[in-house]
Parts: structure tokens; sequence; C-alpha cells
């Protein structure tokens, strides 16, 4: 057992908006994602979706409000809540969610990743 080193698993990952896990604490997962520009207007009905930002900058644009987020900064969007996350340009996070939860939630398309790929 050794620890795991986050930077070191950013720089395997080389696709925007693809989640890779990093590590698991029970049912949750923790996915290292590097975000560039806008994402998809989505929710996830059953689940929070917890943000930390590692670096640059990231916007998550609430319905009617937004977050600015940066280095050292978590934020945490309840279920049911729709939002957009937008890297301003590139960011690279810390996700935390359920095991099994689809980065686009209910709205699908082009930028949904495959699940439980681990880096």
């Amino acid at each position: 057992m050794r620890p795991i080193n986050l930077q070191e698993k950013l720089t395997k990952i080389d696709a925007p908006w693809s989640p890779r896990v990093v590590a698991e604490l029970n049912d949750y997962q923790l996915k290292l994602v590097r975000l560039e520009g806008e994402f998809v207007w989505h929710q996830h009905d059953d689940t929070d979706e917890a943000f930390y930002v590692l670096s640059g900058r990231l916007r998550i644009e609430l319905r009617g409000d937004a977050v600015e987020m940066g280095p050292g900064d978590l934020y945490v969007v309840p279920k049911g809540v729709e939002h957009r996350p937008v890297a301003l340009p590139v960011c690279e996070a810390l996700l935390i969610e359920p095991r099994g939860v689809v980065n686009t939630g209910d709205a699908g398309g082009a930028l949904t990743a495959e699940n439980d790929r681990w880096v």
C-alpha cells in the first residue's frame, strides 16, 4: 500500500471531461478529471456531486446563479440541481461521487464518459 500521487496520475489523463478513478472509499469513487471549456447542463437525481479544484479556475453554473472556484476550493452540488461546469479555460479537479454515477447525468450525449476507468 502506497499513497496516491494525484499530480502524477493527472499526467496520465489525456482527454478532457473523462474522469478517471484513483481510489474508492466505501461505495464512493474519487475521480480525477481535466476540464476544458464548457460541459453540458445536467443533473444527478439521486446523488450529490463534490468538486475539489486542484489547479485552474472552475465556474459551476446553476440556473440563475454561479459558483466561482480556484485551487483548494470545494463545492458540493446537491442532488437534483441542474448545473454546468465551465473551466476557465482549463481546470484539474477531484470529483467525489458514488460508484456508477454517469458524468453527464440525465443529459447523456457525446461527452458521456465510460464509468469505472482507473488511472
